[in-house]
């Protein structure tokens, strides 16, 4: 039986019964606390208002933020009134954004000023120009249909969009009634959540999670770290993935707990932080951790009250994990293994597992799914310790990809099993191993990025006839993106030439560390890309690079 069958809105109501006046959020770098009670009033404000906007049940509202305090407040509302809440990476440029506001038939945008070097603002006004001559709630936009509001995450205002403040004012005034209605009709089969994953066809596919895929696969995420009521979870990564939002606000609201938040992660700030609010539980990358433990001021915060938290996102590094248990004091830290498409988790460590274990292993599989590892030719089950497949099916297992139904039926097969594309060892205890990957994705520093996508965006670039893509191993981020580009026929290109035609349009962490300009791939016999020498290739070229720089 699974934890619960309540839908998000209903379950976060029931919490706030249960502990009103307990602190649900709390940014401690500007002294801002919301209590369970006071989160749900603003909760309910900004549901009301985006129903008076025409907003409503099945309709996708996109977020592009960082961890705003009303990130959650969005996507609670959204949750409460059966609205699918799109996440957008805050990494995300024009070229990304148009794809997914087609993609996901996105009917409104919440968004924030920008970050770092990428202007939102600016970015929907040159993709939505009729933003600055119609009247706002009365947006046709030419090339997204399905667009009708832009809200801006803040009190200022601007052209054509809607603030929160003035949603909240319109909820204040909006019809309780037709609230009550609306959330009564919610289900928790119903979709929640759509976070869009790279997909080896060269675009993001958005997966589908419901309110009961993400809310029990957090239950038992916080189960394993023995998350009670007095957790205060520290969570500094960004809630546009499962990571911040499944492993992180619902393991911690399914159990009570204080979510201790970070607009965006600081080292500095990520330490004070839990110094300041006493906080049992921390979360991260692994490049994460790396830079709180070897930060020059380290040693001025007391860490004492840590006993627990995740680090998951790319291969946890031995030493690192052993840093974190000896000096920040985690000695129950756990990993996650999953996909988003299994809302994410479906093997983990526990607290009480053995150092050894928890470093080398992603853990046993998780309660109410079932976890198996086939033969990659003829899909059936291998034998114990002999690599495999590794596969998913329960109640965690996404929907499927929004409008892409072939693609779906890609990765879940006739029986309900979600097939990883990663490659797994299973021993004696029931204890999982990640040996590699059947794809070709990169992960950098916790992002998973995939070659094809970033191939064929380069292909747009007229000097480029040929390119391929691979991950480059690196000691901070575990792999970097290297390009290899074959120039078109008598053209003059160079590796800074394609690095800035890439900065313009795509995510930062996707642009090529590295690009090498060469005259031919390694083939097959068969006229295959052999993409692993590509990688020893540039491992090779780097390491020839570097000797000559510390000649010079």
């Amino acid at each position: 039986m699974l934890f619960t069958e309540d839908t998000l809105g209903k379950f976060f109501e029931k919490q706030v019964e249960k502990s009103p006046d307990r602190d649900f959020i709390v940014y401690p770098d500007r002294d801002l606390r919301f209590t369970y009670k006071e989160f749900d009033e603003r909760v309910n404000l900004l549901a009301k208002g985006l129903l008076s906007i025409g907003v409503g049940k099945g309709d996708h509202v996109g977020i592009w933020a960082l961890n705003v305090p009303d990130w959650l407040t969005f996507m609670f509302a959204t949750a409460k009134i059966g609205a699918v809440l799109v996440t957008v990476n805050t990494a995300y440029k024009n070229h990304e954004l148009a794809y997914i506001l087609e993609q996901s038939d996105m009917k409104a945008l919440a968004l924030i000023e920008g970050f770092r070097d990428v202007d939102y603002l600016n970015i929907i006004y040159e993709l939505v120009p009729e933003l600055k001559t119609q009247e706002r709630g009365k947006l046709k936009s030419k090339d997204f249909p399905h667009l009708e509001n832009v809200i801006y995450i803040g009190p200022e205002k601007h052209r054509g969009m809607y603030n929160t403040h003035e949603l909240m004012l319109l909820g204040k005034h909006g019809s309780d009634e037709e609230f009550e209605r609306v959330k009564s009709s919610v289900k928790n089969t119903d979709v929640v959540n759509m976070q869009y994953t790279s997909g080896t066809t060269g675009f993001p596919k958005g997966v589908m999670l419901t309110h009961r895929n993400i809310l029990n696969n957090g239950f038992y995420i916080g189960d394993r770290q023995d998350f009670t009521e007095e957790e205060k979870l520290c969570l500094p990564v960004p809630l546009f993935h499962c990571f911040g939002i499944v492993l992180g606000v619902m393991a911690l609201l399914t159990h009570g707990g204080t979510l201790v938040m970070l607009e965006v992660f600081d080292p500095l700030l990520a330490l004070a932080a839990v110094h300041k609010e006493r906080c049992t539980a921390l979360y991260g990358v692994p490049t994460m951790f790396i830079a709180e433990y070897t930060h020059p001021m380290f040693d001025m915060f007391d860490l004492t009250s840590l006993r627990t938290g995740i680090m998951a996102g790319s291969l946890c590094p031995v030493e690192a994990m052993k840093k974190v248990v000896n000096d920040m004091h985690m000695k129950g830290i756990t990993s996650v293994y999953g996909l988003t498409e299994a809302s994410p988790g479906f093997t983990q460590t526990s607290i009480d597992d053995p150092l050894e274990l928890r470093v080398t292993t992603v853990g046993r599989k998780m309660e109410n799914c079932e976890v198996k590892i086939v033969d990659m030719e003829t899909g059936e089950p291998v034998k114990q310790g002999e690599p495999g497949e590794i596969c998913c099916r329960g109640y965690n297992v996404m929907k499927g990809y929004y409008k892409m139904p072939e693609k779906t039926r890609e990765v879940i097969d006739e029986d309900g099993w979600l097939h990883s594309g990663d490659i797994a060892t299973e021993d004696e205890n029931g204890y999982y191993s990640i040996v590699g990957r059947i794809k070709d994705m990169i992960i950098r520093g916790g992002e998973n990025i995939y070659p094809r996508e970033i191939e064929e965006f380069l292909y747009t670039m007229p000097e480029i006839r040929d390119v391929q893509v691979v991950g480059i191993p690196n000691e901070k981020y575990g792999e970097i993106v290297g390009a290899f580009v074959i120039p078109e026929e008598g053209v003059d290109i160079t590796e800074e030439d394609v690095r800035d035609y890439s900065m313009k349009e795509i995510a930062r962490y996707k642009v090529p560390k590295y690009v090498f300009i060469v005259d031919e791939f390694p083939l097959t016999h068969s006229g295959k890309i052999q993409k692993f020498k590509l990688k020893e290739q540039a491992v090779e070229l780097l390491k020839k690079r570097k000797e000559e720089e510390e000649e010079i």
